[in-house]
């Protein structure tokens, strides 16, 4: 049987790298089987599309995975290949919350052949023998034999062939830019941005947020030699293609267990392991010297905090109040002076923010070290602490918000300003941050370092603007290099300058 696994874009911007349950799945796929992938982020095609891939490709199942921003689309496509006569299973937090959405049962029609709730790494090869069979369940669920929610071993995790998957749809560097880099020095044949999992699971709880449920606040982790064996994997791949790839570690909380992360981080240095990565680490847990050195050490580059806020009232009504304000500033000078920098999330139309707070928040970001700061809604998501409370409370303006899909809209109505307020400080941090004279000071600011940081920084700016301003067009593109020539400029002059002065020899 031929099996397509698909996650849909959510229409208004792609991601930067594809999601790791498709590559999960397809390794986890009993023997006789061929699994394709589609991630429409990086291939992008409508319902239609889908369908007609289906049917040219004599698909037998079709498994798609979503996040709640992205379910609306899944559905459609759901829809559609379901109308060809091809069986869907679907899964991922959101069907897991409402599984009875996607099978029909709450009124609505039924997008669903069958559904799979919570982890499926041991329920996906039940559901592919079902499928061969033509006797699909309508749920699949990971319980024990006694009906108990049971949570996967992550000791035994399947291995990933990264030596052999194809990885074309995932290439970051467009044709153009692929050419004038290899003119300027080996290694940019290729550049990905690979999901990779340490571990599983959060112990916080923050109300808001969808891990606690999907996952558990079971810490569960994969061995040392496991990561450290895929990560060697991948860094061969980039080197026998002439490529580049970084890695983002998707653990919710990737130092969740300090004496447990080091001893990663030093492994991944004494195997050589090394490769540019991303993780998601929590504040608090950035205090420890030691292991900021080892973040560096061992390739770390960009850390992913959720800081949320800077009013501790605000943390503590949304259950994170371990956060504290007052040490950001020693966090991000902590990372910075290791050459490590932080994507800094914020979320504004808290019950505590007022008008203001999108000014009051970047003469924060304004005295730390430069970094990505990103900003966003408080969201209500299905079944989380936070949506039960603002339902409670009548404060849902649209309860089934997913169903059309709006970005960077809220659901709910703030406590102390309107829904149109909440969504002007939104516009006016991404604006302020994301600016050509933001980005030049970005740039700037990093004078004193290498060409290479400059570089970095700029980049990443570019990228993450387009996470709220729409730029997949070539024209917004040419628009956005316009803004940002004089930076663009000196970044060039000062580069062709070093390659004069050390010209790197091609083969």
């Amino acid at each position: 049987m031929r099996i397509l696994l698909y996650n849909p874009d959510n229409g208004v911007t792609r991601n930067f790298m594809p999601h790791l349950w498709m590559f999960l799945l397809q390794a986890l796929t009993p023997p006789g089987h061929e699994v394709l992938l589609i991630d429409g982020n990086a291939q992008p095609m409508d319902e239609n599309g889908v369908a007609r891939f289906v049917r040219e490709n004599n698909i037998g199942l079709v498994g798609i995975g979503a996040m709640t921003r992205m379910v609306a689309k899944a559905y459609r496509v759901a829809d559609a290949v379901r109308a060809t006569g091809v069986p869907v299973v679907m899964g991922g937090p959101h069907v897991t919350e409402e599984a009875d959405e996607a099978l029909g049962r709450n009124g609505g029609p039924r997008h669903a052949d069958a559904v799979a709730l919570g982890e499926a790494d041991e329920t996906w090869p039940k559901i592919v023998a079902d499928a061969a069979r033509g006797k699909l369940k309508d749920i699949y669920a990971p319980v024990d034999e006694f009906g108990q929610d049971r949570k996967p071993t992550l000791q035994a995790y399947p291995k990933i062939p990264w030596d052999t998957i194809n990885l074309d749809q995932f290439n970051l560097l467009p044709k153009m830019v692929k050419g004038m880099l290899q003119r300027v020095g080996e290694g940019w044949g290729t550049f990905r941005i690979v999901p990779v999992e340490s571990g599983r699971g959060c112990p916080y709880g923050c109300e808001f947020c969808t891990v606690t449920g999907f996952f558990g606040d079971s810490i569960r982790f994969r061995t040392n030699k496991s990561v450290v064996d895929e990560l060697l994997l991948l860094k061969a791949r980039a080197r026998s293609e002439g490529g580049q790839i970084a890695v983002f570690f998707i653990d919710d909380n990737f130092a969740i267990n300090v004496k447990r992360t080091k001893s990663l981080l030093r492994d991944i240095i004494a195997a050589g392991a090394q490769v540019h990565w991303v993780a998601q680490i929590s504040a608090n847990l950035l205090r420890d010297e030691e292991l900021v050195d080892l973040i560096a050490a061992s390739g770390g580059k960009w850390v992913f905090i959720g800081m949320e806020s800077i009013d501790p009232a605000n943390l503590a009504s949304v259950n994170k109040g371990f956060n504290k304000p007052g040490e950001y500033a020693a966090v991000l000078e902590r990372l910075a002076q290791r050459n490590v920098y932080a994507i800094t999330s914020f979320i504004f139309g808290m019950d505590n923010d007022t008008p203001g707070v999108a000014e009051r928040t970047l003469q924060e970001i304004r005295t730390w070290p430069p970094g990505l700061p990103i900003f966003g809604l408080l969201t209500p998501l299905p079944a989380t602490p936070l949506y039960k409370r603002l339902e409670a409370a009548g404060r849902l303006t649209r309860p089934k918000h997913w169903q059309e899909f709006i970005p960077f809209a809220m659901a709910h109505t703030p406590l102390k300003m309107t829904i149109e307020q909440a969504h002007a400080e939104v516009k006016y941090g991404w604006a302020s941050s994301y600016s050509a004279e933001a980005i030049s000071h970005a740039v700037d600011s990093l004078g004193a370092k290498p060409l290479g940081y400059r570089i970095n920084i700029f980049l990443a700016r570019i990228c993450f603007r387009g996470i709220y301003f729409p730029q997949m067009g070539l024209w917004a593109w040419l628009k956005l290099i316009s803004q940002n020539r004089h930076t663009i400029s000196a970044l060039v002059r000062e580069g062709f300058a070093t390659w004069r002065h050390n010209p790197v020899r091609t083969a």
